[in-house]
C-alpha cells in the first residue's frame, strides 16, 4: 500500500504527489542549509531556543535563493524547499 501512495499522480500537473524527488540532486552548500534548518527546527519545534534560527534561517533562504538563480534548483524545487523547509508561503 506504501507504494501506491508513492505513485499518485496530480491530475491537473501529472506530477507525483509525493514531492520528496524535488529534495533530490541538491548541491553540497544546500544540503549544509538544509540540515542545519532541520536541527535548528526541531529545537524550536520542541518548545527550544536555538540562538542559531535566524542566522540559518537567512543562510537556507540566500542558498535556496543562489541555486534557483544560477539553474542549479528549479523555481518548483526552490518554492518546494521554501515552504517545507522555512515555513513560507507562496502568495
Amino acid at each position: 500500500m506504501a507504494l501506491q501512495a508513492l505513485l499518485k499522480y496530480e491530475p491537473e500537473t501529472g506530477h507525483p504527489e509525493n514531492k520528496a524527488y524535488l529534495e533530490c540532486g541538491l548541491p553540497p552548500y544546500l544540503l549544509k542549509s538544509l540540515e542545519n534548518m532541520k536541527k535548528s527546527w526541531e529545537i524550536e519545534d520542541a518548545g527550544g531556543t536555538d540562538m542559531h534560527w535566524d542566522i540559518y534561517w537567512c543562510d537556507l533562504n540566500a542558498d535556496i535563493n543562489a541555486a534557483e538563480v544560477d539553474s542549479v534548483i528549479s523555481s518548483e524545487q526552490a518554492w518546494y524547499l521554501r515552504q517545507k523547509y522555512l515555513r513560507m508561503e507562496r502568495n
